[in-house]
Formats: C-alpha cells, structure tokens, sequence
C-alpha cells in the first residue's frame, strides 16, 4: 500500500506507516530484579516465575533459598544466568534471562534475603523440586527417541 500526498511529492508505505505508529508508543522500561546492597552476582543473574501458590509449596523443599521477589499473583527466585541451559523449566514456571520481569506491573518485592553474599537459589534442587510439584519428568529422565 502507497500513500501519496497531493503534490506527490512523499510517498508513504505500508512499512513507513508501521514504523511511524510504532515510534508514536514509548517503549516500557524492562522492569529488572534488583540484587539487594551488599550481595553479588558472580554467575550473573536470571530469575525463575512461579505462581504464588507453587512458590509458597516450593520453600520447605528447597535446601537453600535465595532471593525470592513477590507481588499478589508470583514469586520470582533468583538463579545463576544461563540455568536454563538443557533445561526445559516446567510449566507453570517461567524462565526471565537477566532477571527481567517484562509484564509485571510493578518490580515485585524482595520477600526472602538470604545470608552470605550470594543471592542464588541453587537452579537444580529448584528444578526439581518444581518438577516432582508439577508432575513432570526431568528432561534427562525422559526416553530418548532414535525416530527423527
């Protein structure tokens, strides 16, 4: 689709139009889980969502606990960056590279501090404790398929 003002002297396309309709809308600043003072991120640092419930039945089964953030609907669990690699997280559970929380209204309060200076909750008992709340099988734990 062309749009050509009167004089033709400008066209406009489709694409043109898109663009301009895009850059018309501000773009929401990503909200991120902020590492309380005095505690750093050697690994980096990504977070785990679950819905509140499954956060709450997650506690007593983990060994350790990390950061944890929560507003009314989720709980956000800070993990080391890149826990989920070969990893397929279990659904419900979302997984956030860098610890960012796109579609929360609001940076979710921090809820739990641990001790120390690390603010990870180890990503495999995390894992599976999700798993064995979920009903889902561990990815290493599933038949392997020589079918392509």
């Amino acid at each position: 689709m062309v749009v050509r003002s009167g004089s033709g002297a400008q066209v406009l396309t489709l694409d043109t139009l898109v663009r301009l309709g895009r850059g018309l809308r501000a773009p929401a600043a990503p909200r991120k889980l902020a590492v309380p003072e005095g505690m750093t991120v050697p690994l980096g640092c990504d977070a785990v969502r679950v819905p509140a419930l499954l956060g709450q039945q997650l506690v007593p089964r983990l060994p350790r606990v990390g950061c944890v953030y929560a507003d009314d609907t989720h709980w956000w669990w800070l993990v080391p960056a890149d826990s989920d690699y070969a990893l397929e997280w279990p659904a419900p559970a979302q997984y956030a590279t860098g610890a960012v929380v796109p579609d929360a209204p609001v940076v979710p309060d921090l809820v739990h501090r641990p001790e120390g200076a690390l603010p990870y909750t180890p990503p495999i008992p995390l894992y599976l404790a999700l798993c064995r709340l979920t009903g889902t099988t561990p990815n290493w734990s599933r038949p392997v398929s020589s079918a392509g």
